[in-house]
């Protein structure tokens, strides 16, 4: 049984692991073992299939894209195996009118998919990539948890009856208006300490913010980054952050399968003449998808074709021809916001939708030098 291939599905959790062999010959699931969470159980078992395949057996080990990150894929590729990673929204499966779902049964689609290939494997980036990535991530993280300060501080002043009479929150007028403040008893230290942690996330934030800056000032990113930010609502912060969750763009062959990659295509549930359109998918990476959402809406405001001073200064230095195809992709982007709510008629989350998926498939075309 010389050359043999086998299909390993690992159904993998933080505790274990369910191992299962596939063959496509056979077109079934043998072999099923369940072991602790650790690669070099993952070794072990290829070695016991060894003994029933063949020294020459080749193995193809595959885990949805979960928990565990990269981890174990690095793990098993530093030494030889040969892993991928699947995305799990990518993966076809044939259900039942009853679904069952167990382990076993997930490890043997997991093979199935690998022997058919029936999936999308998940992009793994460079390690500065992933280090970066993180390191977004910890940013937006603390961002919440200041959203979430601020959210607390104006209940608490809800309850209390305390009711600012200013246009805007979180302005210094509003500080300073929140500092005067005089609650009795307990309430006085309950407001400062919120006012307290309020200040110590804004100013971590504003730190990380400068540490960002320096990440994308590096040369793996800083022309990249400087590119990107021609567009209208995106800055530093996100460019760096589609950079490094994208990776290769050019792994897109077109620009509608990069927009389809960040699930901001429309889905579709059609039978025979009936056509019915659903809304986004929502598939691929939730993170990209949420900020180009966030950038699209800087277009329902401002003038069509006017640029401000701030994004005249992020297109400084860029190429004549980099800068003619991102005004045309700003001119493009506000004049559809506009033709789509006050032409159309359409609700503006969904107009604003429709803007992150061109933007998507404007920054593709940037990103791969299809701007002529």
């Amino acid at each position: 049984m010389n050359n043999t291939t086998v299909y390993v599905g690992m159904d993998v959790h933080k505790e274990s692991f369910t191992l299962c062999a596939y063959l496509i010959e056979t077109e079934k699931a043998s072999y099923i073992r369940r072991t602790p969470a650790d690669y070099k159980e993952v070794l072990k078992y290829l070695e016991f299939l060894r003994t029933i395949y063949g020294n020459d057996t080749i193995f193809i080990c595959g885990y949805e894209a979960g928990c565990l990150g990269y981890t174990l894929y690095h793990q098993l590729t530093d030494r030889n195996v040969n892993c991928v990673i699947l995305a799990p929204t990518t993966m076809l499966e044939t259900r039942s009118g009853k679904r069952i779902k167990t382990d076993k049964r997930d490890a043997a689609l997991i093979g199935k998919c690998l022997a058919q290939h029936n999936y999308s494997p998940v992009h793994v980036p460079t390690a500065t990539d992933e280090e970066t990535k993180e390191f977004l991530r910890m940013r937006d993280d603390h961002k919440l948890a200041l959203k979430k300060v601020k959210q607390q501080i104006l209940s608490f002043c809800l309850r209390h009856n305390y009711r600012y009479d200013g246009k805007t929150h979180w302005t210094i007028a509003h500080l300073n208006w929140l500092k005067s403040l005089k609650p009795e008893a307990l309430y006085k230290e309950i407001l400062d300490e919120y006012l307290l942690t309020y200040k110590t996330l804004s100013d971590k934030l504003e730190r990380l913010d400068k540490r960002i800056e320096e990440l994308a000032s590096k040369d793996e990113y800083k022309e990249s980054v400087k590119k990107l930010c021609c567009f209208i609502g995106v800055q530093t912060h996100t460019a760096l952050s589609v950079l490094v969750e994208v990776g290769d763009f050019k792994r897109f062959a077109t620009a509608d399968k990069f927009a389809s990659y960040l699930g901001l295509v429309p889905g579709e549930d059609s039978s025979g003449d009936e056509k019915t359109r659903l809304g986004i998918t929502k598939a691929g990476n939730r993170h990209v998808r949420q900020l180009l959402t966030e950038s699209s809406q800087t277009y329902s405001r401002g003038q069509i074709g006017h640029k401000s001073k701030a994004l005249k200064a992020r297109q400084a230095g860029n190429l004549p021809q980099v800068i003619a195809y991102a005004d045309k992709a700003n001119e493009r982007l506000r004049r559809k916001y506009y033709k789509m709510v006050l032409g159309k008629s359409k609700k503006h989350n969904v107009a604003k939708t429709a803007i992150a998926r061109e933007l998507a498939c404007f920054m593709w075309g940037m990103m791969t030098d299809k701007i002529a």
